[in-house]
């Protein structure tokens, strides 16, 4: 899932110490997979002192209100360019479609991204990237945005579930270089789904 943040963040820092072996937390398949990530030392985006005692993040509860399907409409004449990081970092993303869907009786348009560095490896040559802003941020989740991962839709519609929407990895680990959400891709609404804020650590 997250694992292949890997390749596009920047990470300088050494993960070390034996992994614990309590049982993984989470209500759904989504929660006790990013859960059993953060617990395991080879992909855990978590400093060594926060992972040692890790027995899972915060979710806000599943609610199948935010599991949305949009209209997708592609944007084969945008251009690449270099999205802005937490650091002097500046990978090459292309904006590759917009997302219409009604939410909580508004109607919100989100545009989804393509990272062009990621779409040479077989693997995640159909993966999509959409970073968004809601108003619960700095308010029960990260101030930053967070971002959902996507697949290229086979048609003209894709279901984008909000239950699924986790923090950059710079939430837990300033040493990571993170894409910075876009101002345009601001929900206007509490999204109360997907991860919490990283506690006071």
């Amino acid at each position: 899932m997250r694992s292949y943040l890997l390749l596009a963040l920047l990470f300088v820092s050494t993960l070390s110490c034996a992994q614990d072996k309590t049982p993984i937390a989470g209500d759904t398949e989504f929660q006790k997979e990013i859960n059993a990530e953060y617990k395991d030392v080879t992909t855990s985006p978590l400093k060594d002192k926060d992972r040692k005692n890790f027995k899972g993040l915060d979710f806000f509860k599943f609610d199948s209100t935010f599991v949305v399907k949009a209209t997708f409409k592609r944007t084969p004449e945008a251009e690449v360019f270099k999205m802005k990081t937490t650091t002097s970092r500046l990978p090459e993303y292309v904006k590759y479609g917009v997302v219409t869907f009604n939410l909580k009786g508004k109607t919100h348009q989100l545009n989804i991204y393509q990272n062009q560095g990621l779409i040479k490896k077989e693997e995640y040559k159909d993966y999509l990237f959409l970073p968004f802003l809601d108003n619960t941020n700095g308010e029960g989740s990260y101030g930053g945005g967070r971002y959902i991962d996507m697949r290229i839709p086979e048609g003209d519609t894709i279901d984008i579930d909000f239950n699924k929407a986790y923090n950059p990895y710079c939430a837990y680990n300033e040493n990571y270089s993170c894409p910075i959400v876009p101002r345009e891709n601001y929900v206007d609404l509490e999204v109360k789904a997907g991860v919490k804020a990283f506690g006071k650590h």
